[in-house]
């Protein structure tokens, strides 16, 4: 019951209204009993600051952030921890009595659902499609884990020379590749035993695949294929790397334990992410069966 002890949380974004988020604090509020709620909050990069100010005088607990407004807040902040420095981005906002500090969890939410399943990345070589924001951070988070080499590919266009200096800049282990080296990602495809989609091809009611069919053909049995998508619960991709053999997961497990690390900062308290996956699983399944495909 919300009372006059009841701590406020919230989510940032320009719409905000599609998100997960809610369901998945207040889920997680109700199990726990914590005495929190968390809302939407639709704003734009003109009431950004207005929004920060505000955070601090009303004593919000905290605030997850999406894109654009992930950079944009950064000058807006006190502190930022270091993983949410090297990515100059920030997701989680954590107000300590007034003082804003800004972190980024996306990439450690990836690791996390995969130790969920008992699966370790120290040590293993991963393929990783895509160097946007979600696949800078999982890079990021890998290397931190210990992975003992991450092949990224990125399409070959006006900013990859940028992407490719950063990310090497990062760490030996990285190797930043044109989308369209088609031997090189055959041969990483073929030595990895972990393969990621971070890009959106597949989304929603896409049924485009993010590599060639003579790329799938070179899965097998051995490998771990990850899509960080979670609308539909089963894209394409994995459709097709199931059909190799291979052990898959959607994008719920990262979206998930992302929110847990920015739920563990603001409360001190463990996540129940049995309890908000189930529920996260349900929402996207009732949300698949209203959104009926384009013919």
């Amino acid at each position: 019951m919300i009372d006059g002890h009841t701590k406020l949380f919230g989510f940032l974004a320009h719409p905000a209204v599609h998100s997960l988020s809610p369901l998945i604090h207040n889920t997680s509020f109700k199990v726990t009993g914590i005495n929190g709620t968390y809302l939407a909050f639709d704003v734009t990069s003109d009431g950004l600051e207005n929004t920060i100010t505000a955070l601090r005088s009303m004593h919000i607990g905290g605030v997850n952030l999406s894109m654009p407004l992930k950079t944009e807040v950064i000058p807006l902040l006190d502190e930022m921890t270091p993983r949410a420095k090297r990515l100059q981005a920030v997701n989680t906002i954590v107000n300590q009595n007034g003082k804003l500090i800004g972190d980024t969890t996306d990439g450690q939410g990836f690791v996390d659902a995969l130790a969920q399943q008992g699966i370790s990345v120290a040590g293993k070589q991963l393929t990783v499609l895509g160097a946007g924001g979600a696949g800078r951070s999982i890079i990021a988070a890998l290397i931190d884990a210990g992975a003992r080499q991450i092949n990224v590919f990125k399409r070959q266009n006006e900013t990859f020379e940028k992407r490719k200096q950063q990310l090497e800049s990062w760490s030996d282990v990285v190797s930043v590749i044109p989308y369209e080296n088609l031997e090189k990602m055959a041969a990483s495809i073929e030595a990895s035993q972990i393969i990621v989609n971070t890009t959106n091809v597949g989304m929603s009611h896409d049924h485009a695949l993010p590599i060639l069919q003579t790329m799938i053909d070179l899965l097998n049995s051995q490998q771990i294929v990850v899509d960080v998508i979670y609308f539909p619960l089963t894209t394409p991709f994995l459709e097709a790397a199931k059909k190799q053999g291979c052990q898959t997961f959607n994008g719920v497990g990262m979206l998930v334990h992302q929110a847990a690390g920015s739920f563990l900062e603001w409360t001190g308290k463990q996540m129940p992410v049995k309890e908000v996956i189930a529920a996260v699983r349900q929402e996207v399944m009732r949300r698949q069966d209203v959104v009926k495909p384009v013919v």
